[in-house]
């Protein structure tokens, strides 16, 4: 189990080195492009993915970080469960860093900083950050367990 808190306080200091650094360097909405498809830009999100809820008054802050707590709770409890299976823990672990390193930000700072902005001509990604690409690479990686893990044992009533 500690392997796997281990990887989800990596994701946690990766995404608020990141954050903190992003917020040093840029102005609010400054974008830095980096390549053609691809930049930085400084934005804070008081919603959840794609910016859902983020006109909602404020109540929206406190509800998104009572989701992230009941998350982590269960994540804990599926990672007590199943440290044992390092694929389906790996993607747990990720998981919980991602949530924990966004509520970080909806606690002390009220909004999620986000930085990474891709897009292309007419066509953009709504900016995101470490936290977000932990989330969504657990989320996948969720997905693939449950698609490849280990199949049902056979009936052998007869």
């Amino acid at each position: 189990m500690r392997k796997w808190l281990g990887i989800a306080l990596a994701v946690i200091a990766a995404d608020h080195f990141t954050k903190f650094w992003v917020t040093s360097v840029l102005d609010y909405q400054e974008a830095v492009p980096v390549l053609p498809f691809f930049s930085l830009v400084l934005v804070y999100n008081t919603g959840a993915a794609f910016s859902f809820l983020a006109d909602a008054g404020g109540w929206q802050r406190w509800f998104f970080i009572a989701v992230g707590i009941v998350a982590t709770l269960i994540i804990l409890r599926l990672l007590r469960t199943h440290a044992q299976q390092p694929r389906l823990a790996f993607a747990l672990a990720l998981l919980l860093g991602g949530a924990l390193g966004n509520v970080i930000d909806r606690v002390v700072l009220g909004h999620v900083v986000d930085f990474l902005y891709f897009h292309y001509r007419s066509f953009a990604w709504p900016a995101f950050n470490v936290a977000d690409s932990a989330i969504t690479l657990g989320a996948g990686l969720l997905i693939w367990d449950s698609l490849t893990g280990k199949p049902a044992p056979a009936d052998t009533a007869a």
